[in-house]
This record gives structure tokens, C-alpha cells and sequence, in this order.
């Protein structure tokens, strides 16, 4: 077998979103902190976010994430999570990947009841807490970032469908929340009962078209910058399932998400669910220390809860925990053969 490339990964799914998780052949990036990683991966070395995550090897749907050595001492494993549209700071459903994959390979030190794995990520120090028995990692809570609503009941234009409400939350990415009652489904008219896009899933190829029309958008005519890091633009927007809509539901919520350039996510979003935690919060409509439930549109959830108050920046924010789990569904060896056209994958 001819290559010049071998990377070694473990593929596992988080609440059926596909996780591949390389555990060798990358190497260590350059850079003091993970932020500084990313921006030197980015710059240098993003062909291989595109050859692991882009066809004729990954998918749209595909997410992963790089394992690095900790920058900090206080950390276990660093971590890049990839996309196909990029190099995310932090991403919900791959850090419970990362976790589960770390406590069944044994790459981290395993205890029972409880593991805890600490992840030096982008956005910061991102600690996991793995429900172990015997040695399977039965679910992982983590404690996400500062998360905070960015901006409440804006009135977003988008062409063919008209003005829509949507608040932006901030959960370690930004979000627009839409009510899926409220879009048109397309060339700005109802489906002529007077409601938007059915909340069924023969109707998935009508949200990622609205989807990529609201992303598009809210950056245009309102791009959110995340006032520490400087971190912008909405990759995310999440349609809340009728009855979800706030004031309706304040513990739990079905919804569909859509992620940059256009996919259909299959997990809940652990950084969608903090985000959406904080939006709630700020209106007054959940309380801290209490359960909130967030379904995918294939029915699989992720447990969240705000555990303390803070700020950031100028913005009340909170600390939210995400539980979810994970499954190993398989090991891989990638290579690339000299003569392959395709050397960096490619989209379509």
C-alpha cells in the first residue's frame, strides 16, 4: 500500500451526530494556548481538516476533533474540534465524544463512579465529567464556557421570506433562534394554512435552504462579535419545533439545527443548548440549578443546566452543564496515496 499520510482515528457518535477523533499522526501544532493552535492550524495545515472531514473520507454531517498535548498544565488532552467549515472554538457534542473515546481507549487515568477529563480547547479550559461503570462511559456532563444571550427579539429580513423574530445566543458559538412556525417556506408564502415549515422530517431539505437563508442574513444585517474574544458570525441557526417557542416551554424544547455552509445536525448542540439556556435565563424563564431537556429532530437529547451566574463583558451570562453520551462505533487508519486526485478531499 502506497502513502504518504497515515492518520489514526477513533469514530464514535454523540446522540447520532458522527464524531472522528484522531488520536495519531498529526503531530503537535505550534502555538503557547490552543487559540494559538487554531490560528497557526488554520494558516497552515487546514488540508487536513479538509481530508478528514470533506468527501471522498468524511461528509457534511461530520464532525471531529484533533487531540493535541494540553498547553496548560492543569489540562489532560488538548483539542481541536473540525468541521467541514472549519475550526470551531468549541464544539458540545464533540467534547463528549472526546471524553467517552479517552476513558475507553484508557488514554486518560479511569475511576470509577466518576472520571473527570480536563480539555484545554480554543475557548478555554473545558472540564468533563465521565458517569463510568465498568469501564464503559455511560454519559458525560460537561461545564461549558460562559454562555450569554447576545441579543433578544431582533427582526432579521430575510429575502423570499420576509421579516422573521429571532434572538442570538452565545454558547461557545453564536445562534439564531427561530420559531419553525413563523418561516416561510419558501418565495415568502406559508404553505397556505397559515404555519411555516412543517416539523416533520421528510421536510429536512426545507430547512437547511432556510437555514443558509437566515445565517446569511443575520450576518449581513447584524453579525454577532463576540465582545471578549472577538470570535463573529452565526454558523447556527436552530428552528424551535411548535410549542417550543418561548414562554411555551421554558424546560424543554424540540428543535431542527442548521450549521454553516448547510447540514442538518443529528445531535442536540451542546453549544446550541447552552446557548439557548442563556436566552431563556435572560428573559427570566428558567431558573438556575434546574433541568432543561433539548431534543434533536431525530429524538435524541442533551440534559442541560445553569449553574451559576456570571458576566461577560458588558452581557449577564451563566455557566451552563451539558449531559449527553457517546458511542465508539469503530477504529480507522486514513492514508493517501501519492496519485490520488483528491489529496485535500473536496466538496460538492
Amino acid at each position: 500500500m502506497r502513502t504518504n499520510r497515515l492518520i489514526q482515528t477513533v469514530e464514535a457518535h454523540t446522540e447520532g451526530l458522527p464524531v472522528r477523533v484522531v488520536t495519531g499522526g498529526s503531530g503537535t501544532f505550534p502555538g503557547a494556548t490552543m487559540a494559538e493552535r487554531r490560528e497557526w492550524f488554520i494558516a497552515n495545515s487546514d488540508e487536513l481538516r479538509t481530508f478528514l472531514m470533506c468527501e471522498p473520507r468524511g461528509s457534511s454531517c461530520l464532525s471531529g476533533a484533533i487531540l493535541q498535548p494540553p498547553t496548560h498544565s492543569d489540562a489532560d488532552w488538548g483539542v481541536l474540534f473540525i468541521e467541514v467549515t472549519g475550526v470551531l472554538p468549541m464544539c458540545g457534542a464533540g467534547t463528549i465524544a472526546v471524553a467517552t473515546v479517552l476513558v475507553e481507549t484508557g488514554m486518560v487515568t479511569v475511576e470509577e463512579p466518576v472520571t473527570t477529563v480536563r480539555l484545554d480547547t480554543p475557548i478555554g479550559l473545558i472540564t468533563a465529567d465521565v458517569a463510568v461503570h465498568d469501564g464503559r462511559a455511560e454519559s458525560v456532563t460537561i461545564v461549558n464556557v460562559p454562555s450569554y444571550a447576545h441579543a433578544l427579539d431582533q427582526i432579521v429580513d430575510v429575502p423570499g421570506r420576509g421579516e422573521l423574530a429571532c434572538d442570538i445566543g452565545f454558547g461557545g458559538n453564536f445562534y439564531a433562534f427561530v420559531n419553525a412556525a413563523e418561516v416561510a417556506i419558501g418565495d415568502g408564502a406559508s404553505d397556505g394554512q397559515g404555519v411555516g415549515i412543517p416539523f416533520e422530517r421528510d421536510r429536512a431539505e426545507d430547512f437547511i435552504a432556510a437555514g443558509r437563508d437566515v445565517m446569511a442574513a443575520v450576518n449581513e444585517q447584524m453579525e454577532p462579535v463576540h465582545p471578549e474574544s472577538g470570535y463573529r458570525g452565526c454558523e447556527h441557526v436552530v428552528f424551535l419545533a411548535p410549542g417550543s417557542d418561548s414562554g411555551q416551554s421554558s424546560l424543554g424544547v424540540r428543535h431542527v439545527l442548521i450549521n454553516a455552509p448547510g447540514w442538518l445536525d443529528r445531535s442536540p448542540g451542546g453549544t446550541g443548548t447552552s446557548a439557548l439556556m442563556a436566552v431563556r435565563h435572560a428573559r427570566g424563564e428558567l431558573e438556575l440549578n434546574t433541568d432543561f431537556t433539548n431534543e434533536s429532530f431525530i429524538g435524541t437529547s442533551f440534559t442541560g443546566r445553569l449553574v451559576d451566574e456570571t458576566n461577560v463583558a458588558e452581557h449577564a451570562g451563566v455557566i451552563p452543564t451539558i449531559t449527553g453520551s457517546a458511542w465508539i462505533t469503530g477504529t480507522a487508519h486514513y492514508t493517501l496515496d501519492p496519485s490520488d486526485p483528491f489529496p485535500a478531499g473536496f466538496t460538492l
